[in-house]
């Protein structure tokens, strides 16, 4: 029993479990967990200065930073615990070691300090009390936004410290029965190394939360009226479930239409069509000229955009070899943008702009904002961009769980060539290129950001070829 699990615990029963009994051979490896324990060594590496050191004997010495310490105690009915606190930072007090004592801190990715932050200092800092025999007020969040470094003090109170106790004593009764039944709010799971194993269990229950458009309030309303699964909803008259939920206001009516649709497609395997052929025409006008398809990398914590890719397009039916893909890297955010890209985009002012989901268009707005281009030109840079990701959604209803590009254009039968592929993984292939410079790392990226460009193309083949055959 240690407090690793009872982080695992908080973010979900099952997950704690699994962790503590399941088939590790199951388990996959988790790109966020990895870009976690890098941020976190640099983050406590950066606060102390490098005074930082590993074990007990480091607390001895009264270095300011200890990492690497395991405190082994107990609490009450003389239940055994294992702590491993991420951090302890020396201030200014009196303990066993002297006039000075230690306090627990933790790192966070993001900008939010979540429960899971407060009940683990809290959980720490009851037995470093005890291992040091000096009181601790309050423990650290640090975090890193814009390359500087941030401190946030949470204060240690007893309701605080009683909540993390009666939640380790849950989570030990939890243990000892079999694994838990998986959590019906599916989204959260998206980074769980237990996904794929879940994934199975999940797809034969026909969770409600497995259907794009239904979160865990839609579920339990739906649940409400005695609709428990996606074969319930696909059987419902769309009109009979209207008025069972009361609605009156034309945008839910919209998506329960939605959510029903969506459920008979995600059963049958069959795509649904939702549009004109009018805007086929106009979105085949637009493309025959060529195009760009563009898609950006970044570091959302440092606000770093590192690498733009671009693929000119002449023919959307060309072979793959015949497009031209050009990486244009901003490998040091001094200026924040490299201009490279904008100019790249001008030369061919004609050429719409094709990318997946709004960043890109947002990012080369706000560059062309900053260099001072005129509105008429800003106007026609943006009249540019289509997003793909919203065509998709306003054109199709498709089997498949959530929009994103990996599922869409996975869906529509394009295979990356780099396997086991995220935008994590690549967000921690580029940190590992910051801290080593291999340009290995470097290359992974680029190839990755490749496919995501020729992704992107399938995807639009794939609307192209079957928007046709439907209308």
């Amino acid at each position: 029993m240690n407090n690793l699990l009872l982080k695992s615990y908080l973010r979900c029963k099952r997950k704690a479990w699994l962790d503590l009994w399941g088939e590790k051979s199951l388990k996959t490896w988790s790109a966020q967990q990895s870009i976690h324990l890098i941020t976190e060594f640099s983050n406590f590496n950066e606060f102390t200065k490098g005074d930082l050191f590993n074990g007990r004997k480091a607390c001895e010495k009264g270095v300011k930073g200890v990492i690497g310490i395991k405190i082994i105690d107990k609490v009450k009915n003389n239940l055994k615990i294992e702590l491993n606190p991420s951090l302890l930072i020396r201030t200014n007090g009196d303990s066993i070691w002297g006039k000075y004592k230690y306090l627990p801190a933790v790192s966070k990715l993001g900008h939010r300090t979540t429960r899971e932050h407060q009940l683990d200092l809290a959980l720490c800092s009851i037995f470093i009390e005890r291992f040091q025999k000096a009181k601790v007020e309050y423990g650290l969040v640090i975090s890193k936004q814009n390359y500087k470094l941030y401190t946030e003090k949470i204060f240690i109170s007893k309701k605080l410290r009683d909540k993390a106790i009666n939640l380790f004593f849950e989570l030990n009764e939890s243990l000892k029965y079999k694994i838990p039944n998986i959590t019906e709010n599916r989204k959260k799971c998206s980074i769980c190394s237990w996904k794929q194993f879940c994934d199975k269990e999940a797809t034969s229950n026909g969770f409600l939360t497995d259907i794009d458009g239904i979160g865990r309030k839609t579920a339990q309303s739906l649940k409400n009226i005695g609709i428990h699964n996606v074969k319930q909803l696909a059987a419902s008259d769309k009109t009979k479930l209207k008025s069972k939920l009361s609605i009156n206001d034309e945008n839910d009516f919209k998506k329960i239409n939605q959510i029903i649709n969506q459920s008979k497609s995600y059963l049958s395997g069959l795509p649904i069509y939702l549009k004109s052929h009018n805007d086929l025409l106009d979105l085949f006008k637009k493309l025959n000229q060529g195009f760009y398809v563009f898609d950006i990398e970044s570091n959302p914590d440092e606000d770093h955009d590192f690498l733009y890719g671009l693929l000119s397009v002449e023919n959307v039916y060309d072979q793959n070899n015949n497009f031209f893909y050009k990486p244009i890297l901003n490998l040091i955010n001094k200026n924040k943008y490299n201009l490279e890209i904008l100019k790249q985009l001008i030369l061919r002012n004609n050429w719409p702009i094709l990318h997946f989901g709004e960043t890109e268009k947002i990012t080369m707005i706000k560059m062309a904002k900053i260099i001072n281009l005129n509105k008429f030109d800003i106007d026609s840079l943006e009249s540019r961009f289509i997003d793909l990701h919203l065509l998709i959604r306003n054109s199709w209803i498709l089997p498949i769980k959530n929009y994103s590009l990996k599922t869409v254009a996975n869906w529509v039968g394009f295979d990356w060539s780099q396997k086991n592929i995220s935008g994590s993984k690549a967000l921690y292939w580029w940190i590992q290129y910051r801290n080593t410079n291999e340009n290995s790392f470097l290359e992974k990226i680029i190839n990755y950001n490749k496919d995501d460009c020729l992704a992107t193309l399938e995807i639009i083949k794939w609307h192209l070829d079957n928007a046709q055959k439907f209308l």
